[in-house]
């Protein structure tokens, strides 16, 4: 049996993992907007002088990137569903 000095109590572990909670949630809403911005915003705005926004408006890798990686997505999440039910059924 534990004793109760070394046994964290729930309101702690609960603040604990509330706060990398809202930690990965904002880093995963800050890198969304970079995307969002260098695959579609950047291509709509005039010119920039800027060279980083410059180049990030002639780069077009990661405008195909997406749209092509969806259909292997597809098969992945398939494959992964036919062997999770031979693994289940076996």
């Amino acid at each position: 049996m534990r004793s109760p000095s070394t046994s964290s109590s729930p309101s702690s572990t609960s603040s604990s993992s509330q706060l990398w909670g809202c930690f990965f949630v904002t880093i995963g809403s800050v890198f969304f907007v970079g995307f969002l911005f260098a695959a579609v915003i950047s291509k709509l705005l005039p010119p920039s002088r800027n060279v980083l926004i410059s180049s990030i408006q002639n780069d077009w890798y990661y405008c195909f990137l997406v749209p092509l990686t969806l259909p292997v997505l597809v098969v992945a999440v398939y494959f992964h569903w036919i062997s999770m039910k031979l693994f289940k059924h076996a």
